[in-house]
């Protein structure tokens, strides 16, 4: 089976579940090259042995065939609590998509499917799952479950996000980061879908709102996503432009090849910057490129599973 082609051929988020299947299972399939080769295998039956567990449940056939120590898994095992949450603010819905499809997504487009293909991993794990949406408001939250039920309220939501009307009204990342901190109470693996658009004097609130959540001893993982093209290349033509800000409104008129440069410097300086910090609050920092495969955002989430303990 041609997965790419079968990707392709599905157009639109009309069927979510079924379009993050077909990412995730031509993510596994390319899994025999890379560090987790054999976890392919038996993906929804095994998990990795832990030093100091019983060995009673070991596989011992799968480890003739892989040479690694998995543990079947049971039906009731629950081992992993993750939370989903996906920034759908003004700036999020960049660039205007008129139909949603693998080639043609912009950055909540890629959020949600990515965020999708997450909970297609967690399902077949039997991990349980929560999600946050936010805006201007906070818009939709649900505690981690691992029901078949709360699976597709989950996807409906994500869905949903997509086709809500956006305003042009800033949004305060930090606020919504606060409530979703004081709601985890167990400890979780957090996902952040952002594009980090935000004032400095806001970044410095941001961080501390992540802090929060460390704090909390749940670990982070921030997807900065954006548009490599437009946002960091700067790739428009050298007509005259109106340059509008989604959140605020404000504009500015220019050329764009009068300022590219000092643009393209300003902004690899944000995102070194932003990398460095996430490194000093011990948060894994992953920037994402919409226009790529979700193999980054898969990988990240198979190794941040395994070390989670």
């Amino acid at each position: 089976m041609n997965i790419e082609k079968e990707i392709n051929e599905i157009t639109g988020f009309k069927n979510l579940e079924l379009l993050a299947t077909q990412v995730v299972e031509g993510f596994i399939s390319g899994l025999h090259k890379s560090p987790f080769h054999g976890f392919s295998a038996e993906f929804a039956e095994h998990k990795i042995y832990n030093n100091g567990e019983s060995t009673k449940h070991i596989d011992w056939k799968l480890y003739a065939k892989t040479d690694k120590l998995y543990t079947k898994r049971y039906e009731e095992e629950t081992n992993l609590r993750c939370h989903l949450i996906l920034d759908n603010s003004s700036s999020m819905h960049y660039p205007p998509v008129k139909q949603f499809g693998i080639g043609s997504l912009n950055k909540i487009g890629f959020s949600v499917l990515a965020s999708a293909a997450i909970m297609n991993l967690l399902k077949r794990q039997r991990d349980a799952v929560g999600m946050s949406i936010y805006s201007d408001t906070y818009e939709f939250y649900a505690s981690e479950k691992g029901s078949e039920r709360h699976h597709h309220l989950l996807l409906h939501q994500l869905t949903e996000a997509l086709t809500r009307t956006r305003r042009q009204v800033p949004t305060k990342t930090y606020t919504h980061l606060h409530l979703i901190a004081e709601k985890l109470k167990r400890r979780s693996l957090v996902f952040l879908f952002t594009d980090m658009f935000q004032s400095d004097a806001e970044e410095e609130k941001l961080f501390e709102a992540l802090q929060h959540l460390k704090y909390n001893k749940h670990e982070v993982v921030l997807f900065h996503t954006y548009d490599k093209e437009k946002e960091i290349h700067f790739d428009f033509n050298n007509r005259p432009k109106r340059f509008v800000d989604v959140e605020t409104g404000a504009h500015v008129n220019l050329y764009a090849d009068t300022i590219k440069a000092s643009y393209e410097e300003a902004v690899a300086q944000y995102f070194s910057d932003l990398k460095l910090k996430c490194g000093q609050y011990r948060i894994k920092y992953v920037a994402v490129d919409i226009k790529e495969s979700f193999n980054k955002i898969l990988t990240t989430y198979l190794v941040e599973r395994q070390k989670f303990g």
